[in-house]
């Protein structure tokens, strides 16, 4: 039986990572917890596939949002950092990411997808997978699909503000608008 993880304090995690200077680092939600930040994990199957790019760029393009939210966004994929590498060394319009603005995790050991409930073990590759973590390490927000859906940055962005200021809020509710 799959176990509920969302209103549960996350599971922690550090991982190796291409940072946005392009040097190899660590990433950790305790590092996130420690600024008092909130944190935005990006799950997705591999680097250098048809629908990765696009959401990852979307975000990075507009990573400055996030952090006048007061928060920290990481990919995570079960490739490599060298792969990583390489990805964010290729220019956009030749499958690559170029440079972004958030670290690229590497969930190589497969154990961050599998505590989080997206790694597909036939396929040896994580679903996207979206996670939003409180500065206090509880989760609140979790997107499961299959590799042929990108992320909209918009709602993204719309979910983040809500868990931030609380309340009970439509489908539609822009940030402009009372709550319910």
């Amino acid at each position: 039986m799959v176990e509920r993880i969302v209103g549960k304090k996350a599971p922690h995690f550090e991982m190796d990572a291409v940072m946005v200077d392009k040097l190899f680092g660590k990433v950790s939600l305790k590092d996130s917890m420690e600024k008092g930040k909130w944190t935005v994990l990006l799950f997705y199957p591999m680097d250098f596939t048809p629908v990765c790019p696009t959401d990852i760029t979307a975000i990075s393009d507009r990573y400055d949002e996030f952090q006048e939210l007061d928060a920290e966004v990481i990919g995570i994929s079960t490739d490599t950092v060298y792969t990583h590498l390489a990805w964010v060394n290729t220019d956009r319009m030749q499958n690559g990411v170029g440079t972004l603005n958030f670290a690229l995790a590497a969930d190589t050991n497969h154990r961050v997808s599998k505590q989080y409930g997206v790694f597909v073990e036939e396929e040896g590759a994580a679903l996207h997978g979206l996670f939003i973590i409180s500065p206090i390490g509880v989760l609140h927000y979790q997107t499961l699909f299959y590799h042929n859906v990108g992320r909209d940055v918009d709602e993204l962005l719309r979910v983040l503000q809500v868990l931030q200021i609380g309340g009970l809020y439509s489908e539609k509710w822009p940030p402009s608008q009372e709550t319910l």
